[in-house]
Parts: C-alpha cells; sequence; structure tokens
C-alpha cells in the first residue's frame, strides 16, 4: 500500500509519530510510490535477551 494513498493517511500518521526518530532521516521518500506499507505478521520466533530464551 502507498504511503501516501489517502486511504492511508491515517496509519501513515500514526506511523511517523511512533518512529519519528528516524522516519524523515532523508532514507525515506514518500513522494514515490514505491515507498510502501508492509505490515509482517510472526507466528513464531526466538529472542535471546541477556541469557535468557523468549518463544513467542
Amino acid at each position: 500500500m502507498y504511503f501516501r494513498k489517502k486511504e492511508n493517511c491515517v496509519i501513515a500518521e500514526k506511523l511517523k509519530k511512533v518512529f519519528a526518530e528516524w522516519i524523515d532521516n532523508g532514507h525515506t521518500d514518500f513522494d514515490d510510490e514505491n515507498t510502501i506499507i508492509l505490515r509482517v505478521e510472526l507466528t513464531d520466533g526466538l529472542l535471546l535477551s541477556h541469557g535468557t530464551r523468549y518463544e513467542f
């Protein structure tokens, strides 16, 4: 879904707030129709943090 498409404006604004520290760092071009919102849904995973194993 193109980031600046009218029907994406609500989610795009939320993403801009959440990722405000880096979203406008010069590596994104929101005028490019190839700049998209991509949703990735994890089905399972493994996180190792300071010797603790988390499976989800």
